[in-house]
């Protein structure tokens, strides 16, 4: 890591050649900043920033990649990466991310940033239950304030069935009563 040598704000403490060598490094130097590469020998750079993350080491780390798929960017920063850069970046962005990250900000490549949103945006979307029209529509009556029999009179519905929709709602928004699934339905989405 010439860069990180040429730059008079930096020290570089060490260098290893695996990733089970790098997390024994860490775990000695205890440097404010770990540059690991995704892709190493032993262990990965996802596995080396969950130890660090696991052993509550003060050192954060930054993955530095020729990956840039969302995926791999939502696990870095789900294990515990600070910062997640191109291989391909100048090095003045890539010591100044380095030192951004020892002052305790993350950091994501420009090329990350769109897949990393993107993958947020997936994973929001299957957060949500698969909720019937049926029980969409009823959960939109729950949340007006409709009891069951005013439902079941609107939607020209049996009560028992109107009851049997509410179960199948509180079970797939893991509630137990009607506030809780208005509550729960609007933190998803489901109700505005």
């Amino acid at each position: 890591m010439r860069a990180v040598r040429d730059r008079p704000d930096l020290e570089l403490v060490g260098e290893a050649s695996s990733g089970r060598e790098a997390l024994e490094l860490v775990r000695e130097l205890t440097p404010d900043v770990a540059v690991i590469d995704l892709k190493m020998p032993d262990l990965d750079g996802l596995e080396v920033a969950r130890a660090v993350q696991r052993d509550g080491l003060p050192t954060r780390v930054a993955i530095l990649t020729a990956f840039l798929d969302g995926t791999l960017v939502f696990q870095a920063i789900a294990a515990g990466a600070s910062a997640y850069l191109s291989k391909d970046a100048e090095r003045n962005a890539i010591t100044d991310a380095i030192a951004a990250v020892a002052r305790g900000e993350t950091v994501l490549a420009p090329e990350a940033q769109a897949g990393i949103a993107g993958e947020v945006r997936v994973r929001g979307m299957e957060e949500r239950p698969a909720l019937t029209p049926r029980e969409q529509e009823i959960l939109e009556h729950v949340a007006a304030g409709r009891a069951a029999p005013e439902i079941a009179k609107l939607l020209y519905l049996s009560p028992a069935t109107v009851k049997g929709h509410l179960q199948n709602l509180y079970e797939k928004l893991g509630v137990s009563d009607r506030a809780a699934a208005v509550a729960e339905g609007m933190r998803r989405g489901l109700l505005e």
